[in-house]
């Protein structure tokens, strides 16, 4: 078997489009493991994972810590509100204070953007990014692009269209990179004020039009807006974003062909997608979460498999 060009999962960006192919197929034989009656294999008995999250995470942390225990590695759960950190202690010092303890590798969640890369270089472990402020999140662009090529066979030529909150999101940095990377074109559409300056430098097309975005589009990943993100007011009103932004079945059923629609979760039903949307057969939320887990143990046994040599 070959295996990752990177000792760590820091962000999309690293990764070459080999190393994708090779953790979806992974993912592939680890899918079908989840599916069996007994969903643990025993691959990771000898390797020790900690979750570091310095961010609250709810899906993100609790499919780490599935795929984490589905390959029977030991594992252990750090959430900064009840650390040392509160009481001043560095970054570096609360990871090797960890990592004394034998740990093999850190998943980690963090509000400064850069915080997994520098990491790597101060500590000796395989760390994978689980989100680094509004830079990356490179696990759930895998699961994305994954359960596009699930869908619709490939993701190679496929359009698709990122609505939202673009600004302040790090799923749309990975996704653009991921899609970018297997050949698909790529669109984000949302109000001006959350597009950021520099993205037409990542080659992505802008639309302010939700209509034309979508008849553009074979698949629509929908994003919800980052209030907790935010400092000042983006747009006049909740109501007025859903008016211009929010995809409703009407919508999807005045196009002249069936999307895909997706989401990364959390829904704010009623703001971005109704619940006519996210429960329809053209959404593939449920299928994303599920594959979060495959892909997520796909990742950490290929960076684990690095660390047993």
């Amino acid at each position: 078997m070959s295996e990752l060009s990177v000792n760590h999962l820091l962000g999309i960006k690293y990764l070459d489009k080999e190393d994708i192919q090779l953790i979806f197929e992974t993912a592939d034989h680890f899918k079908e493991v989840i599916n069996r009656p007994i969903k643990k294999v025993p691959s990771l008995r000898d390797i020790t994972i900690a979750n570091l999250f310095f961010e609250n995470s709810t899906r993100t942390k609790l499919s780490f810590e599935l795929a984490e225990k589905r390959l029977s590695a030991d594992v252990i759960n750090f959430s900064a509100g009840q650390s040392s950190v509160k009481k001043g202690e560095t970054l570096i010092d609360t990871v090797n204070n960890i990592l004394s303890m034998k740990v093999d590798m850190v998943v980690m969640r963090h509000p400064n953007p850069g915080a997994g890369v520098f990491l790597s270089k101060h500590v000796n472990a395989s760390i994978v990014n689980a989100g680094d402020g509004a830079h990356e999140h490179p696990t759930q662009a895998l699961l994305d692009s994954y359960s596009i090529r699930e869908r619709l066979g490939e993701v190679k030529g496929k359009k698709v269209v990122i609505v939202g909150d673009i600004l302040h999101s790090r799923v749309a940095l990975s996704n653009i990179y991921a899609l970018q990377l297997q050949g698909a074109k790529v669109m984000v559409c949302g109000p001006k004020t959350l597009i950021p300056k520099y993205i037409d430098k990542l080659g992505v097309k802008v639309e302010t039009d939700l209509r034309k975005a979508l008849e553009w589009c074979d698949v629509a990943n929908m994003l919800r807006v980052q209030n907790e993100r935010m400092d000042i007011s983006y747009f006049p009103s909740t109501r007025e974003y859903t008016q211009q932004f929010g995809v409703d079945k009407a919508l999807l059923d005045s196009l002249n062909k069936e999307i895909v629609i997706m989401h990364p979760g959390p829904i704010n039903r009623g703001v971005e997608i109704t619940s006519d949307v996210a429960d329809s057969n053209q959404a593939i939320i449920l299928d994303q979460v599920e594959n979060g887990v495959a892909i997520r143990m796909a990742v950490i046994y290929l960076l684990a498999s690095k660390i047993k040599q």
